[in-house]
């Protein structure tokens, strides 16, 4: 629209129909864009569910890890203990062993004689 001479120029048929026109285009723009935004909604929520999964599941394997933890940790001190037992175990019987050899050191004189 121009104005000419002060006056208002008439929309003309053309006119109108560029408007509509622009108008269709806008609406089909926004329908694109309200498409997008939908499809953009449903990747978010896709990618929360999948942060979800990975929470949980990586939440899962550190309670693993910290119970296998545990358990090494007792097997530890169980092999620990074992070895101080097996350790004492060994020294008494080196002491009998002596025990042993001496007392057949002592006999063997006697039989000897």
């Amino acid at each position: 629209m121009t104005r000419r001479d002060g006056e208002r120029t008439r929309w003309t048929d053309e006119m109108l129909d560029k408007l509509a026109d622009s108008v269709s285009e806008l609406r089909e723009s926004v329908s694109e864009v309200r498409d997008s935004v939908s499809e953009l909604r449903e990747s978010v929520s896709e990618v929360r569910d999948s942060v979800d999964g990975v929470r949980i599941t990586a939440q899962a394997l550190l309670q693993i890890a910290a119970q296998q933890q545990q358990e090494n940790e007792a097997r530890q001190a169980e092999i620990a203990e074992i070895r101080q037992r097996q350790e004492e175990s060994d020294k008494r019987f080196e002491v009998l062993l002596s025990e042993v050899r001496y007392l057949i050191r002592q006999i063997k004189p006697e039989n000897q004689s």
